[in-house]
């Protein structure tokens, strides 16, 4: 199981790879595997024969999982990829912030 400091719904900028510099947001994390699901990002062609769903069949564009090693999350105040870390507040709770700029995430 391998922690990461990313959930559903973040916005990322991919690091490394064909889609180096686009963002997207979260779709899943899978902890186990070590993978991410990014809108937009890792797209793939899949030929699809005709179903229910899609009755004409064809080729399906669709995002494939990525490491998470090649994803940093996104900072709005800074405007850049930045590493997160975490800070306790009073009575046991933690935030995320950016290390860069000090913004909660």
């Amino acid at each position: 199981m391998i922690k990461t400091k990313i959930k559903k719904n973040d916005t990322v900028v991919s690091i490394k790879g064909r889609d180096r510099g686009k963002s997207g947001r979260v779709i899943r994390v899978d902890h186990k595997s070590g993978k991410i699901l990014v809108e937009g990002i890792n797209m793939h062609k899949k030929a699809s024969r005709p179903n229910r769903n899609n009755p004409q069949g064809g080729i399906i564009h669709m995002e494939k999982p990525m490491p998470l090693a090649n994803v940093m999350l996104y900072c709005g105040k800074c405007k850049k990829p930045t590493k997160a870390s975490m800070r306790s507040l009073a009575e046991s709770k933690k935030e995320r912030f950016c290390k860069t700029c000090g913004e909660t995430m």
